[in-house]
């Protein structure tokens, strides 16, 4: 009979060693240096299931939870409260942007 691979965790454990930076939900995490001040960015996939629905700072429109994007914040921030959740492409626009989004005279404003 082959050892089992598949070991059950101790009572507390979840898997990661103490030394573990990788972020604990979501993917890839980076600094990055945007208008004088350092944000912490990470690219999250899209879950399958309904859920939150967020609006982009760059483009206002809603990010539903299933749409792969980005959550920026600032580095030294107050916490969850200045998480912005962007669509990919409009946090690599966001200098490119205007500070104020123009809208159609008939567009919802939501």
């Amino acid at each position: 009979m082959s050892p089992r691979r598949n070991r059950p965790k101790g009572a507390g454990s979840n898997g990661r060693g103490a030394d573990d930076e990788r972020p604990r939900y979501g993917g890839h995490q980076y600094t990055e240096s945007w208008q004088g001040e350092e944000f912490t960015v990470r690219q999250v996939a899209g879950s399958g299931g309904p859920g939150k629905t967020y609006r982009c700072p760059g483009c206002d429109q809603e990010i539903r939870s299933s749409v792969p994007h980005v959550v920026a914040w600032p580095e030294h921030g107050a916490g969850v409260d200045d998480r912005r959740h962007w669509h990919k492409a409009c946090w690599n626009a966001r200098d490119r942007r205007t500070t104020r989004v123009r809208r159609s005279r008939d567009a919802p404003r939501f």
